[in-house]
């Protein structure tokens, strides 16, 4: 089966996926699951893509190893996160704004629209699959460790602020410590250096090349949409010193903070 092919096949199992999750939050009426069920839909991909191109390498496998593991544990982070909170503000402003259209308007704005991000993220995942080509190559190594380091500092990082907000003296306090005080969204960068792990993996295969989609989409996404924009706009009302953290702290790429005082 061709790339395009194969590409079609997974949009259907990403549709699939997120229309039963999106079932699920009917029940339950909660449209915010569907952050806990982002990191599993991509094990289902990496799962079904190389059953579809009937392509099953030590890569794919080694590929499935590397995105189960990440994707589970970002499922347990996002679930405990948001355990007891409710529903995301956005989507319950929708709900409020037409509450009649609410369940099959989310549908479409909510899970159908995950699930396409869902298919260009994974392009790395479906390029791996896609090729029978065996054999160790350096780049498999380097995006190995690559993801691993992404890996450790995404969770590094999560685990760090989780610390920070349990503390109730800490309500209202800007968190600049640990990896937070060389980059205002550690948590972010490790994501990003996940997916160009996973990039690389995917360049030891012919063509893997146009699978650059998959990294260069999650990290605009983190960067100018649901990520760092969106975050820091309701912080800078929230939290007065959040302007003093933005002058010297770094938005995306640990760097050391500039000294208060100095334009550096």
């Amino acid at each position: 089966m061709g790339t395009l092919g194969m590409i079609g096949w997974m949009v259907v199992a990403a549709l699939g996926y997120m229309t039963a999750v999106w079932g699920i939050s009917l029940v339950v009426r909660n449209a915010s699951i569907v952050d806990s069920f982002w990191g599993p839909g991509f094990i289902v991909l990496a799962v079904a893509a190389p059953w579809v191109a009937d392509a099953w390498t030590w890569r794919s496998v080694l590929v499935l190893a590397l995105v189960t593991v990440w994707g589970l544990r970002l499922a347990m982070h996002v679930t405990v996160r948001n355990w007891g909170k409710g529903e995301d503000w956005r989507y319950r402003q929708w709900r409020e704004e037409a509450p009649d259209r609410f369940w099959w308007t989310s549908y479409f704005r909510v899970f159908v629209l995950q699930g396409i991000l869902m298919v260009v993220v994974a392009a790395p995942i479906l390029a791996t699959a896609a090729s029978s080509r065996a054999g160790w190559t350096g780049l498999d190594v380097a995006g190995a460790f690559l993801w691993l380091f992404g890996l450790s500092y995404e969770a590094i990082a999560d685990l760090q602020l989780m610390r920070f907000k349990r503390d109730p003296t800490n309500k209202g306090r800007v968190f600049d410590q640990g990896l937070w005080r060389t980059s205002r969204h550690p948590n972010y960068f490790g994501e990003s250096m996940v997916w160009w792990g996973l990039f690389l993996v995917a360049l030891s295969v012919p063509e893997g090349i146009w699978s650059i989609i998959g990294p260069v989409a999650i990290t605009f996404l983190l960067l100018r949409v649901s990520g760092v924009r969106m975050l820091e706009r309701g912080l800078k009302h929230r939290k007065p010193a959040y302007a003093e953290y933005i002058r010297r702290t770094s938005p995306f790429i640990p760097w050391p903070p500039r000294r208060a005082g100095s334009g550096e």
